[in-house]
């Protein structure tokens, strides 16, 4: 029985002609993700399905081990077979979770299977994907442009040299591929060795010597300056919480001229230091003209045995629960006082800062652009059918659902793509449920346009990035 079907998760016929007239169609801007640049630019083609689909996927290590299949079929160092093989077997056990419907829409829209992956149809399912990967048209570049993706946006250190961003500007493809600024690293001060070597690196990048704040400052700037050179448009941090506990220019000062010497600095200190500079980051995204992004509320790292044997993004992360108003209110009160607000989106990890993220938008929003200020998408835990529905529910009944910038994959893996059609079944189920029942108005033209915007326009306008040729399919058949 096919379970891919035309109509998967739009459950009436309003909110399927929806999906097939408005939302289908339209391109992918991917304005926040963790594909490597280095693969886009040389377009790599995937040997197998555990390279494009397994290698570095910690959603799926964490359901394997939750099935009881131990850690070398996850990270270590057994043949790829053998870990698909693995993953087969866990499938049929993750109904109800998310991993099993992005599965099977993967399998379906990549490589036209519409089989049920378990252990018994591993095999075939791995010769045939395996077939079109090593010969069909599905490399790097291939799996951009059959998804209809305009724009990617990767995640990159301010010391990164941007070479594979250059090669791909001086030879464009249909894809735009531009840089998005992530500078947590220079917020990390528990480890003062960790710190001064990154300090190091980033005087090495700016080609400036750095002794003092002041240098650190300037070196920030210049590599901000670059990335604005290379087309970046987009900053992001991830943290625990917004840091907003904000020194004075001699305390910060201090505080890095004692980590510069080598000495610890106590958590207080580490929370000034990376207030001042978060705020001198606002400064610069406004100043430029970006985009900040606030991811917020992560608990990362949180199994302290298997952090030093596998490193970070492995698998053992959760959803932390820290206040988180207070402080992302003072944050942006201070940027908004100094008129250094930029553009920005707050995610939250925690389903309980739903509405508390969805009515703190409101407070900044000051008519320049419409949706300044935006509650971003369903992140990480919450990229799921739930959770997306719980986001758009409380933006809408806090904010203006028109104006969002709709979705994103945060993925590091080109098989993802799907998400975003997802994305646009859920946003139209829900749409066509409240209009079959009267709650909303069945007038075509204007909910048309509401979702052609969520799915790509709104994006599109928010942004201002130059988009790629596109060439948008007419309905669900042509994902194939």
């Amino acid at each position: 029985m096919e379970f891919i079907t035309e109509d998967f998760l739009l459950q009436n016929e309003t909110a399927s002609h929806l999906f097939k007239t408005y939302a289908v169609g339209q391109p992918i801007i991917d304005y926040h993700c963790h594909l490597s640049p280095k693969d886009i630019a040389e377009d790599r083609r995937f040997n197998d399905l555990f390279e494009i689909w397994l290698e570095g996927d910690h959603y799926k290590w964490r359901a394997m081990r939750a099935n009881g299949v131990p850690e070398k079929y996850c990270t270590g160092d057994v043949s790829p077979y053998e870990k698909f093989q693995a993953w087969a077997r866990t499938v049929p056990y993750t109904l109800r979770n998310p991993l099993y419907h992005w599965t099977h829409l993967e399998l379906e829209r990549h490589f036209g299977i519409n089989e049920l992956l378990d252990e018994s149809s591993a095999r075939r399912i791995w010769d045939a994907a395996n077939d079109e990967l090593r010969n069909g048209e599905l490399t790097a570049r291939g799996i951009l442009t059959k998804f209809n993706v305009a724009i990617v946006c990767t995640t990159d250190d301010p010391t990164d040299s941007l070479e594979y961003h250059k090669r791909m500007a001086e030879a464009p493809f249909g894809t735009c591929i531009y840089p998005a600024f992530r500078p947590d690293r220079v917020l990390r001060m528990d480890n003062v060795a960790s710190f001064r070597d990154y300090v190091h690196q980033l005087a090495q990048a700016a080609n400036i010597h750095i002794a003092r704040l002041s240098d650190l400052l300037d070196a920030l700037d210049r590599r901000h300056a670059y990335f604005h050179e290379n087309g970046c448009r987009l900053s992001d941090h991830g943290l625990e919480v917004c840091f907003a506990d904000f020194p004075s220019e001699a305390e910060a000062n201090a505080v890095f001229d004692k980590l510069q010497s080598g000495r610890t600095v106590n958590p207080s200190e580490a929370t000034k230091l990376a207030s001042y500079l978060l705020l001198f980051f606002g400064h610069l995204d406004a100043k430029r003209g970006w985009t900040k992004q606030l991811h917020l509320g992560a608990l990362r790292n949180a199994n302290n045995a298997m952090l030093p044997k596998l490193g970070r993004d492995t698998g053992f992360d959760s959803i932390g629960d820290w206040p988180q108003a207070e402080k992302l209110a003072r944050y942006l009160s201070r940027l908004d006082e100094e008129g250094a607000l930029p553009k920005l989106i707050i995610y939250n990890a925690n389903p309980a800062d739903n509405y508390a993220f969805a009515t703190m938008i409101g407070n900044f929003q000051d008519g320049s652009v419409p949706g300044k200020l935006q509650f971003g998408s369903g992140w990480w835990f919450l990229d799921q059918k739930e959770a997306i529905e719980w986001q758009i529910n409380a933006l809408s009944n806090c904010g203006l659902l028109s104006h969002f910038v709709g979705m994103l994959t945060d993925s590091r893996s080109f098989m993802s793509y799907p998400r975003h059609e997802y994305f646009r079944r859920v946003l139209c189920n829900m749409i066509g449920r409240e209009i079959e029942s009267g709650e909303l108005p069945d007038d075509e033209k204007l909910i048309g346009r509401m979702i052609k915007g969520i799915c790509y326009r709104n994006a599109e306008a928010y942004f201002g990035l130059p988009a790629g040729q596109t060439v948008a399919p007419a309905t669900t058949s042509s994902h194939r």
